[in-house]
């Protein structure tokens, strides 16, 4: 399984509204070949974006929060993924957007993204410990649309 660096995302200001589920607004990002994503904002502060890159045939998690003081732009950071207990590692490239820090993460596997999809909690992790969990509540139904909305994109 391939976990690995994501380069460009957009900011906020350019993405379309197709659709609400939720707690995810499925939207749509012209500047990644019109990909289509999952997006949500959580209690802890956490700006999360789970979706589909066109240009370049991978999905990604992207999560942002205000509180991950140091991260720097392009540094590559490893990355525990942890759905349930199922574990994937994988890295994070340093972003921010919109003034927030965050990671950016691409992966390729059919498993993960099923995993996100169909269990309750994602949590974060790097070596200095836990740094996001967010309940993935409806992250089901919210991806469904999203693959709509990727089709729909021609």
């Amino acid at each position: 399984m391939a976990l690995a660096g994501f380069s460009a995302m957009a900011t906020a200001q350019t993405l379309m509204t197709y659709d609400t589920v939720g707690v995810w607004d499925v939207l749509v990002d012209p500047t990644i070949g019109n990909g289509c994503l999952i997006n949500a904002e959580f209690e802890d502060g956490s700006d999360v974006r789970i979706g589909f890159a066109p240009d370049t045939g991978y999905g990604y998690i992207l999560a942002l929060n205000d509180g991950w003081e140091g991260v720097e732009d392009d540094v590559m950071y490893p990355v525990s993924m942890d759905v349930d207990g199922s574990v994937y590692e994988g890295e994070g490239k340093g972003i921010h957007i919109d003034n927030l820090p965050g990671v950016d993460i691409e992966f390729d596997s059919a498993d993960f993204l099923l995993d996100v999809a169909t269990k309750q909690t994602l949590t974060l992790s790097t070596e200095a410990g836990e740094i996001m969990s967010i309940d993935l509540t409806d992250t089901l139904r919210a991806l469904e649309s999203a693959i709509a909305c990727q089709e729909a994109q021609g």
